[in-house]
């Protein structure tokens, strides 16, 4: 039991995962370029969304050079983050905004999707592409992955929330969409990630 308990804690202690940094960096630069304040609360929105999944929190601190800063829900008291009663600074997290930024990065990662997606249009159809260009859209745009990337989660997402409100999809491009989707990932030689699909 003792044991159980120290892996619990030292679980407690790890900071976030990588890709989720990775992800609310991304959305924060979006909300920082965007014109509409729709879209800026959208992406901040989603941002507030992926961060309390893992009880986490953010905001900017303006002095110098624009900084993300990533910590814990615990850290708050009243609104206020207490530092004086933080035992692991090591849990807040520290992004750069200013700068280059991942502009470069973005760029790789839409072309690359765009090509899995032309390549499943020219094997498979036009129907088959538009789904897979849905996807395209869906990985690069709200969570800056290469469609290889992609959890079963995020899938799952994509074909029951994303897809039917934002793809606008035929008859046809709705009824094939698990074949779409599996010949996205034979086109990257990658097992699908598990997820439910309709007729699951």
């Amino acid at each position: 039991m003792g044991n159980d308990h120290d892996d619990a804690g030292t679980r407690d202690e790890q900071p976030l995962p990588e890709d989720v940094v990775d992800q609310a960096e991304q959305l924060t630069r979006w909300a920082r370029e965007a014109v509409d304040d729709k879209e800026i609360a959208a992406y901040r929105e989603e941002r507030e969304k992926l961060l309390a999944e893992h009880e986490y929190r953010a905001r900017i601190r303006e002095e110098e050079n624009d900084v993300l800063v990533l910590y814990p829900d615990e850290w708050l008291e009243d609104g206020v983050v207490q530092l004086s009663v933080v035992e692991n600074l090591d849990r807040g997290i520290e992004r750069p905004l200013e700068g280059p930024g991942d502009g470069d990065q973005w760029d790789t990662i839409e072309n690359h999707n765009r090509e899995i997606a032309e390549r499943v249009k020219a094997e498979h159809g036009e129907v088959h592409g538009a789904n897979a260009h849905a996807l395209a859209d869906f990985a690069s745009n709200h969570y800056a992955k290469r469609i290889e990337q992609v959890t079963g989660n995020e899938l799952q997402e994509f074909a029951k929330e994303y897809f039917p409100r934002n793809a606008w999809p035929s008859d046809d491009q709705q009824a094939v969409l698990d074949a779409s989707l599996e010949y996205v990932f034979e086109c990257v030689n990658t097992e699908p990630p598990t997820w439910r699909s309709e007729s699951a």
